[in-house]
């Protein structure tokens, strides 16, 4: 077999494949036999009637054309890895000779993945949570503890923030309910936005007996409903006196307030701490695909797309949830459904430019010690032996997109030691403070390893 490679414009290229007629005979034996195990002839048990034999009965035309739609997939496998072609989209094949006789020769235009430059990536600054604790985050948990033992009263003012109202509520679309939007004496903590952004600016100000209409796109849709409100009770909440004496009563382990405080500081820090690295990595990849500049490849864009949807009904097949009754509950169709989940795949895509830009302006290499470390820890979740992976990746042409996500996974870590780690008053965080000492990036959702579209179980040491 003899391969060229030509490139055309549009992150396109063409691979041009000439087979001789010695090379290509093999694939027509190879039809021959899966023809036999197909033709019942007198005289031969299935599957062993010689190539002669067939030929002379059923012609050679069957063969060579079971022989092209075989053969011609591994032959352009083979121009691909040849040419190392990052293929994005299944190539379009024109057959340009042998398809009644002679060599064959075929061309194949792929498209390719494109490759950018992302100036400026050195310099990203990212805000996370800030990861400081407060005397203000201690008194809210502090009054939220002293909360489980407050006592409500009455009220005859009007609805102010904190105050619990016990009303009946009712949303509709086009005069029809909106699942969970429908109530009644609902006991409702008013400051804690659970319905809708601005449903509880509606509350502020009434009065018991008070009837309040007005439309407000609930949390979780797209869509408006049409609210109606009565307030029936208002109340306060009346806290129990905070001092040594009700902490020694009622928290476990500490019997004064300066303890119960040290204590809650550390703890919430370590909260703070956990919230800020749980976005770094989303946060610093969207940084960095903002500096794409181009419009991602749709066949990119489609096939990251397609597996977010089928990861996304797996997911609710596995709770028990009815996928069309999650998307009415939400006020959504199947096309804004989709829609919202296209938005990270544009996102997904553009990261994954920009990684491997990142890889190649830092020069970062894969090595056989980087490999190694990568299939010991595959091996290691589908509890087989590092060489059995490896074989499986071999055999499975997947050595090469391994090596490009494992340098995608370098760059994901060069980037988060290098961008500047901000909170939201713009005071620096030190970056080996937010990605400790044992930080792992692996998990990072817009480039995981698709280490389970190879299917290990099937690869043992011995042959099948």
């Amino acid at each position: 077999m003899k391969s060229t490679l030509e490139s055309l414009e549009g992150n396109k290229v063409k691979l041009s494949v000439d087979i001789d007629e010695t090379e290509f005979d093999r694939d027509i034996d190879s039809a021959f036999k899966k023809i036999a195990r197909e033709v019942r002839l007198p005289g031969f048990r299935a599957g062993k009637a010689p190539r002669k034999v067939l030929e002379a009965r059923i012609g050679i035309a069957a063969a060579r054309e079971q022989a092209l739609r075989d053969g011609v997939p591994n032959y352009l496998a083979q121009a691909v890895r040849e040419h190392d072609v990052d293929l994005i989209a299944t190539p379009e094949i024109d057959i340009t000779g042998g398809e009644e006789s002679g060599p064959i020769s075929f061309n194949a235009t792929c498209e390719i993945r494109p490759e950018v430059t992302v100036p400026g990536y050195g310099g990203l600054r990212v805000e996370v949570p800030a990861i400081t604790c407060t005397d203000a985050d201690i008194d809210a948990e502090v009054k939220k503890e002293l909360s489980r033992q407050g006592t409500l009263a009455d009220v005859e003012r009007a609805i102010a923030l904190g105050d619990q109202v016990t009303l009946n509520l009712q949303g509709l679309r086009s005069g029809e309910p909106v699942i969970g939007l429908n109530t009644e004496d609902w006991l409702y903590e008013v400051g804690k936005g659970w319905v809708a952004g601005g449903f509880d600016d509606q509350l502020v100000g009434a009065k018991v007996g008070d009837d309040l209409t007005f439309s407000l796109i609930p949390n979780g849709t797209e869509e408006p409903a049409d609210f109606e409100v009565t307030i029936n009770k208002v109340q306060e909440l009346i806290l129990p006196e905070f001092n040594d004496e009700w902490v020694d009563s009622n928290v476990a382990e500490y019997d004064t307030v300066a303890g119960w405080r040290s204590a809650l500081h550390d703890r919430l820090s370590e909260a703070h701490l956990n919230q800020a690295r749980s976005q770094i990595v989303d946060r610093a990849t969207s940084a960095l695909a903002e500096l794409v500049d181009i419009e991602p490849p749709e066949a990119m864009v489609q096939g990251d797309l397609q597996a977010r949807v089928q990861n996304t009904v797996q997911q609710f097949q596995s709770q028990g949830i009815a996928l069309d009754q999650w998307l009415s509950a939400t006020g959504q169709d199947a096309n804004s459904f989709v829609e919202g989940l296209r938005i990270q795949s544009l996102k997904a895509v553009k990261v994954d430019l920009a990684l491997r830009a990142v890889a190649v302006a830092e020069d970062l290499a894969v090595d056989d010690d980087d490999f190694e470390r990568e299939f010991e820890r595959i091996g290691m979740q589908v509890r087989q032996r590092p060489a059995q992976v490896r074989k499986a990746y071999e055999k499975n042409d997947a050595m090469s997109e391994l090596g490009a996500q494992i340098r995608k996974t370098k760059a994901l870590d060069w980037l988060l030691h290098h961008v500047e780690i901000v909170d939201p008053t713009g005071e620096i965080i030190d970056n080996d403070v937010i990605l400790g000492h044992d930080h792992d990036h692996d998990h990072e959702h817009d480039h995981d390893h698709d280490h389970d579209g190879h299917d290990h179980d099937d690869h043992d040491d011995h042959d099948h």
